[in-house]
């Protein structure tokens, strides 16, 4: 079945689902709605007409939600890390840049498979530009792949690197501040009910004192930090990260944690709940560093800084400790080092990118075509030195978006697939994550209802009335 217009849903779904425009969508074959999930991402994604995507979108959260799976903060397992409640169990963040519905699927998979604990999937404000992916979407792809897996439960979906640029806030502050403002009324309406803030750009450290390098910073987080509280929905406490140095830059010291926690409190407004973690430099980098033969060179990660920021952040302030960005390229040795110090959350991204683009099973025609596309669109984005390797591995993240249906049917994808699923697998296990469902518990955040778009309602109706016999399309009217 496909949709490519708004009578397919009644059409398809009959004897699935039944639609109400006050109650929304009761499933009746809950088999058939999960393998139909399969179908309506799709029209999510790649539907030409607005309205049939939009629907596809709102068919999927309401279904979700109607069997017990739904977007949720995890604001309150947090507060209880920061209260020291459970250890050992670090939660992966992972971006999704490609096949991202397929691959939430092997995420599931993997995560229940090990009766495991939550993970957080997320996507940076930088990469919804390249990879072509805006938040109703990522959601629904995320939503859809938990439904397809069988998944019950709540779904942890993060805005991640919601970044301030410094040029362009040095311009215009209260401009640069309203991009991210913006961006955060679409995420939270898209689901994204945890989001990690990062003014860490704007720290300066030519100023003397760490209050006045860290200014700019935690003043910015306290303000986007009210911009979240003002549009976060009914039920949903916003889970907030903050962030005080900048990824691959010096690493962070507990005086500038001081610093930034400090001026943010004083900052915020009384009476509004403050971030629930903050992001430290450690020594990685974002994506690697590649090296001319294209190799991707080794960091020397500081997990005593980790440790310590964290033990230091909990105690003093309560929040729940440290997250450790850029990790996905370090060698596999290196993981269970994360819960040894006691690591809240870890981002995993261009690791799992890399495997993709790297992998074996590849239809090598579909490397050729992004390469010479790369050579045309990315040319600018070339250094001086750098050799082919360098420059195919740095840029190829550009030829996501573009290639993005190409990528969802690539040959070789099955085999990618089960890699994927593998290197999932171990990363859970290295981090604490099996066996670790009792977490699940800790979450208080609640369901949010999303009301039938009134354009699928008038649709929907004159078709429903053809299938149920004895019944006249006065019965249906508002």
């Amino acid at each position: 079945m496909t949709y490519t217009q708004l009578t397919d849903f009644a059409v398809n779904l009959n004897d699935i689902v039944t639609f109400d425009k006050a109650e929304g969508i009761k499933i009746l074959n809950e088999k058939a709605f999960r393998e139909e999930a399969e179908t309506l991402v799709r029209a999510a994604v790649f539907a030409d007409n607005e309205q049939t995507r939009d629907a596809a979108r709102w068919v999927i959260w309401e279904g979700a939600r109607a069997l017990g799976v739904y977007p949720a903060s995890i604001q309150s397992l947090y507060e209880a890390r920061g209260k020291n409640d459970y250890h050992g169990t670090v939660i992966p963040a992972i971006n999704l840049r490609t096949l991202t519905y397929d691959t939430a699927r092997m995420i599931f998979r993997a995560m229940t498979g090990m009766n495991g604990g939550p993970v957080i999937l997320e996507i940076a404000k930088s990469e919804m530009g390249y990879t072509f992916q805006r938040p109703a979407e990522y959601s629904a792809c995320i939503l859809a792949a938990a439904l397809v897996e069988g998944y019950t439960g709540p779904v942890f979906i993060q805005g991640d690197h919601f970044q301030t640029k410094a040029a362009m806030w040095k311009e215009n502050p209260q401009a640069e501040e309203k991009v991210i403002a913006d961006l955060i009324h679409e995420a939270v309406e898209g689901g994204f009910y945890n989001i990690d803030i990062d003014t860490s750009t704007l720290v300066e450290l030519d100023h003397d004192s760490l209050d006045e390098q860290q200014r700019h910073n935690y003043e910015g987080c306290a303000r986007l930090t009210e911009v979240i509280r003002q549009v976060q929905p009914d039920g949903v406490e916003v889970s907030i990260g903050g962030e005080i140095g900048e990824v691959g830059k010096q690493n962070s010291t507990i005086e500038e944690l001081d610093a930034f926690m400090g001026g943010y409190l004083k900052t915020l407004k009384p009476g509004l709940k403050g971030i629930s973690k903050i992001s430290i430099q450690t020594g990685t980098s974002h994506g690697g560093v590649p090296m001319a033969d294209g190799s991707v060179a080794e960091v020397a990660l500081d997990f005593g800084c980790l440790e310590s920021l964290g033990k230091h952040g909990r105690e003093k302030y309560g929040i729940s400790g440290t997250v450790q960005h850029g990790a996905s390229t370090l060698p596999d040795e290196a993981f269970h080092k994360f819960a040894e110090a006691e690591a809240v959350e870890v981002h995993l991204a261009t690791g799992f990118q890399n495997l993709v683009m790297d992998h074996p099973k590849l239809d090598p025609k579909m490397v050729t075509r992004y390469k010479a596309y790369l050579d045309v669109y990315s040319a600018k984005d070339r250094k001086e030195g750098w050799t082919d390797e360098q420059f195919y591995y740095k840029t190829r993240k550009n030829a996501l978006g573009p290639f993005k249906a190409d990528w969802w049917c690539a040959e070789g994808k099955e085999a990618i697939l089960e890699d994927l699923y593998k290197k999932f697998a171990f990363l859970f296990d290295q981090l604490g994550c099996k066996d670790a469902s009792k977490l699940f518990k800790l979450v208080t955040s609640k369901p949010v209802v999303k009301p039938m778009p009134d354009f699928l309602h008038k649709a929907i109706w004159p078709e429903a009335v053809k299938l149920v016999k004895g019944v006249t399309a006065a019965d249906f009217e508002d």
